[in-house]
């Protein structure tokens, strides 16, 4: 009789199939034949999955861009409403017109 999950397609006691076992290729002696099945399972399951994490994917690149575009506009925004460099340049028309006038004056 064969070793459980040696590719026994039904088990004889409970009439079901196997469940996959974790096998780590690097601790175990696997043939060529398994070893292309094991690649051949995994691009399977990596092939079923692929459509769910693309638009996965997309859904968070999109959620970046915005937030990077909000901050960017924000930005602009914020430092279009600063007027403190407007007073600062008001001021230092004001001191300069104070300076003529004074040189001007006496």
């Amino acid at each position: 009789m064969a070793a459980p999950g040696a590719g026994d397609p039904v088990d004889a006691k409970s009439g079901k199939a196997p469940l996959a076992q974790r096998i780590d290729p690097t601790r175990e002696k696997l043939t060529p034949a398994q070893r292309q099945f094991m690649r051949q399972a995994q691009l399977a399951q990596w092939q079923k999955t692929l459509p769910q994490r693309r638009t996965r994917n997309i859904v968070t690149g999109l959620a970046i861009g915005a937030l990077v575009l909000a901050i960017y506009g924000y930005t602009f925004y914020s430092v279009s409403q600063e007027r403190f460099l407007d007073e600062l340049e008001d001021e230092a028309k004001a001191a300069r017109a104070r300076v003529l006038e004074r040189a001007s004056g006496h």
